[in-house]
């Protein structure tokens, strides 16, 4: 069962990158320039994270828990974000619609439900929220720079042009302490149930 619900995770989130590359190669007509534009979002690296530490552990092979619970916070940074800053603010239909569903929020919520049901616990330890912190640290120069360069930003809270470099220094810093506060809350969890029985060998 549990490899079966983390082939449905990895499928989950694949299926949400295939149909948003579709849609967006609908507009770009080129396969680079559609690579270009999706990877400048964190929800597009965060649901490729999903699918290679998902895929694996569907395919029975060993992934570290640490890697698992970073790749968890990471898409459910990705729903959190999205339901409180992002939702509404664009008009969606067709394939773009489907993968905002598949992206924002299907992703989201079957991966922590997953490591809730199947996931080994007691295996983390207070570092890690530190170490899980510096996939989205790495991302916000990344996505400054493409914006300073191409005159348009991933997400309008990090908009330099439009909030000016205070606010969004602002806006990363409470971002960056709601990461690794859910992080310790997720390491809290974790060994508050580490006395349950584990059903996934990969995750040793």
């Amino acid at each position: 069962m549990a490899r079966i619900g983390a082939a449905i995770v990895a499928l989950t989130a694949l299926t949400g990158l295939c149909v948003q590359f579709d849609a967006t190669l609908t507009q770009t007509g080129s396969v680079g320039e559609t690579l270009w534009t999706i990877l400048r979002f964190f929800t597009i690296w965060a649901n490729i994270l999903v699918v290679i530490t998902f895929g694996p552990i569907a395919l029975g092979r060993h992934v570290s828990p640490r890697r698992v619970g970073g790749t968890v916070l990471a898409i459910l940074l990705v729903g959190i974000i999205y339901g409180l800053l992002l939702r509404g603010l664009l008009s969606l239909s067709g394939g773009a619609l489907l993968a905002d569903t598949l992206l924002h929020k299907v992703t989201p919520l079957l991966a922590p439900l997953w490591w809730i049901a199947f996931a080994r616990k007691g295996r983390l330890n207070r570092r890690d929220p530190w170490i899980w912190a510096i996939f989205p640290a790495a991302y916000l120069p990344y996505a400054l720079i493409r914006g300073m360069m191409e005159r348009a930003y991933a997400y309008p809270f990090i908009n330099v042009a439009k909030l000016g470099w205070g606010q969004v220094a602002i806006n990363a810093l409470l971002i960056a302490i709601g990461f690794v506060l859910a992080g310790y809350v997720l390491v809290w969890i974790d060994r508050r149930f580490s006395a349950r029985p584990s059903r996934l060998r990969s995750t040793r």
